[in-house]
């Protein structure tokens, strides 16, 4: 029986999913490494587990080759380390390599993680994306600001879902920014040409280095611009066929930039861009299962459970690719107001009796809860129906007739 390593830094309901969801794969003992106390996460994780070794730092490299080592002194060797935080995938690749276990090394992980480098690596391949600029200087930046017309955005060099990405529109927003994160040897920038166009994603699955399965979806509209902008409720559309010849582009571009980037056996997320002259450029890519409930989504429009098959594909590295058998979209549903907590919920009511049959699944916000601040906002409505235009028109119900008020 396989033994695997589950590395879980913080005790995020998507984690949890994904670790559930490991430990119910037949044959296969899962042993987890955290911060946390094993009970934390629950009476049925903690039963479940085969066994639990505590760290002060999981992110850290030298303290998960420990962990993995205390573990195959309880369970005997252990023949896998896994783990789906975008932050990890670094760490994870070097005790791989320290430990002489498979998966993803270090150079691929950097490849994915540092996104200059990602980008570097795409456009020697040929894939395409936005020109660039690793600024170290300010002198750097201003360099690349003088070929590339405004706007630009700006990014940390290794971010993830967004955070800490700006648009800059004007020059003294150029300025500003700049001055405000002055880029140097030891914390350069990254700046982007803004690409113009439909922002989607293309997730995918692969195994020792072939891509087996795909699925596009699309944003409505582009997370950036719902950051900027508080009053914007975000929505993410799977629609029910995605096999037309309008996704072959994307389909060639994101099989190319896997291959470049060096993915061998997982699910990876990446995000791209189609232009209004129907040309694709990628963005990003994330060697991981997606975030924002987008594994959930794709759960429901393939009508199988995901979450487990990501489980089978990096313990027993099995993939029987599935049919796509509806549409799907989920409403990310974001307080309006200045406040910090969430203190009412308008148009639920209306909401329900328009579109109630077609919800499959939603976490509605809480009087009494934190704003956050992620695109993602305080709650989601997840619908579905075989025809995409009803999906459509339900999600565009759902973000006018609901209000979550902050205060």
């Amino acid at each position: 029986m396989p033994t695997l390593a589950f590395v879980l830094p913080f005790v995020f309901d998507t984690s949890l999913r994904f670790l559930r969801a490991a430990l119910a794969v037949p044959g296969l003992r899962v042993g987890v490494i955290s911060s946390d106390p094993l009970a934390r996460f629950g009476p049925e994780i903690a039963a479940s587990a085969a066994g639990h070794w505590q760290v002060e730092n999981p992110l850290d490299a030298g303290q998960i080759v420990t962990a993995v080592e205390g573990l195959g002194k309880l369970l005997g060797p252990v023949e896998g380390l896994i783990g789906v935080l975008e932050e990890l995938q670094v760490p994870l690749a070097e005790a791989r390599e320290t430990l002489g276990l498979p998966g993803m090394r270090v150079e691929a992980a950097h490849n994915f993680r540092d996104k200059a480098r990602m980008k570097d690596v795409l456009r020697a391949a040929g894939v395409p994306c936005a020109r660039h600029c690793l600024a170290h200087s300010v002198a750097e930046a201003e360099a690349f600001l003088a070929e590339v017309d405004l706007p630009v955005v700006i990014k940390p060099q290794a971010g993830a879902g967004a955070k800490n990405t700006f648009r800059l529109d004007r020059p003294e927003q150029v300025a500003d920014a700049l001055a405000a994160f002055p880029p140097s040897a030891e914390r350069p920038t990254l700046l982007e040409e803004f690409v113009v166009g439909r922002e989607h994603s293309f997730d995918s699955v692969c195994l020792k280095g072939k891509l087996l399965w795909a699925s596009v979806s699309h944003y409505h509209p582009t997370p950036l611009e719902v950051l900027q902008h508080d009053w914007i409720q975000w929505c993410v559309l799977l629609p029910r066929d995605v096999s037309g010849e309008e996704y072959a582009p994307i389909r060639e571009a994101g099989a190319q930039a896997l291959a470049a980037l060096g993915m061998e056996t997982g699910m990876s997320h990446l995000e791209w861009f189609r232009r209004e002259d129907g040309s694709v450029v990628v963005s990003e890519v994330a060697a991981r299962p997606p975030g924002a409930q987008i594994t959930t989504l794709l759960s429901y429009a393939y009508d199988t459970d995901m979450y487990q098959a990501w489980a089978r594909l990096v313990g027993a590295e099995t993939f029987d690719p599935p049919e796509r058998r509806y549409a799907v979209g989920a409403a990310y549903l974001r307080g309006q107001g200045s406040g910090s907590r969430v203190v009412g919920v308008r148009g639920l009511e209306l909401a329900q009796q328009e579109v109630g049959e077609l919800v499959v699944e939603a976490k509605l916000p809480q009087r009494g809860q934190s704003s956050g601040g992620g695109y993602e906002g305080q709650g989601y409505v997840i619908v579905r129906h075989p025809e995409t235009s009803v999906v459509e028109r339900a999600l565009q119900t759902i973000v006018r007739r609901v209000r979550v008020e902050l205060g």
